[in-house]
């Protein structure tokens, strides 16, 4: 009997590659989605390609009393947390919505898991909560912080997961994400952010396009080999499958014991700025305008990861390269050049 997943999150730009992933491996699904900054004409488009149908509910995780219905209604097996806001920038400028969204709904749907006897649950975490490296690659090992209050959101997620998971029998993965990228090979579901992209992706996708005029570029003068920020840049697809195997590698706890495991889910390999942009000009086929400005409050030079763990333990590894991800990109936003709303 396939299990049922919870996917808080489900219609943004990670959560509906996940979505397919599940779906292609049997899992049952429910998407719950604020909308805050997704589309549900993504799960439209997940149903398309999967061919299967399932449950959305437009909620947001603070209400607590819809979500509770949800729990009510259903019978949840696992939940795969992903809703959240997540622009560094913009948590530097906003700090208080994001400890206001991001913790809050995540105490509310970790109380009503316990509450409903739900216990296996993968968080989206990210490496921000290793804050500036010492050094590269980052191990699962390696200490805890963060240099902006989005990075501290997920920092104190984890915190709060491994609490719970040692007072209780909650049986907790997480997942922390390097920098997702690409969209889905159909060139059906992609990264449609609102307003002006957060993301280098997807704004240098909006620029190839003719979109916007050039690509800022925020910091030059990095200690890396081209002065620009060095990233681990992971397929989304790839991504997606790494939360796959995660539920179907969850062991559950001996003697009502929780277990609280932390993998780091990115390909080991870091790109600048420039060759990320140098990347997807080679997939676009011309050149793309940018220009270097300052640098942005709360990042940081040099992020890559040490990947070997999901490997060796969850037969996981990223598959894609960075063509995959910018060929992939490109179409995707060819074929939709206004997002979500060319449909």
């Amino acid at each position: 009997m396939s299990k049922t997943v919870l996917v808080a999150g489900g219609a943004g730009y990670i959560g509906s590659h996940i979505c397919i992933e599940l779906l292609d491996a049997d899992f049952k699904i429910i998407v719950v989605d604020n909308l805050s900054n997704s589309d549900k004409k993504s799960l439209e488009r997940v149903t398309q390609i999967s061919g299967k149908q399932f449950e959305f509910y437009q909620i947001d995780l603070r209400d607590e009393g819809a979500l509770n219905d949800v729990f009510i209604n259903h019978k949840i097996d696992a939940v795969i947390h992903l809703a959240g806001l997540k622009a560094v920038g913009e948590s530097c400028e906003q700090p208080l919505m994001y400890y206001q969204n991001n913790i809050n709904a995540s105490l509310v749907l970790f109380e009503l898991m316990q509450k409903h006897g739900v216990t296996d649950l993968v968080f989206s975490s990210s490496a921000t909560v290793y804050g500036d490296p010492a050094t590269v690659p980052i191990d699962e090992n390696f200490p805890l912080t963060a240099t902006n209050p989005y990075g501290r959101t997920k920092l104190m997620i984890e915190e709060m997961l491994k609490d719970i998971a040692a007072a209780t029998s909650f049986n907790v993965v997480l997942l922390r994400y390097f920098n997702p990228a690409g969209a889905h090979e159909s060139g059906l579901i992609g990264e449609d952010p609102n307003g002006i992209p957060n993301n280098l992706l997807p704004y240098v996708s909006q620029v190839a396009i003719g979109k916007r005029d050039k690509v800022s570029v925020f910091g030059g003068d990095y200690a890396t080999p081209d002065g620009t920020g060095v990233r681990d840049y992971i397929h989304v697809v790839d991504l997606a499958k790494g939360h796959v195997k995660a539920l179907q590698t969850m062991k559950q706890p001996k003697d009502n014991k929780g277990v609280c495991k932390v993998y780091n889910l990115g390909t080991g390999q870091g790109y600048s700025v420039l060759e990320a942009i140098s990347a997807f000009e080679q997939a676009c086929g011309h050149e793309i305008a940018y220009e270097i400005v300052d640098r942005r409050p709360g990042d940081i030079a040099e992020c890559y990861a040490e990947p070997t763990l999901a490997n060796q333990e969850l037969g996981w590894q990223a598959e894609k390269s960075i063509s995959d991800m910018m060929k992939d990109a490109w179409r995707w936003q060819t074929q939709n050049p206004n997002g979500y709303q060319d449909d």
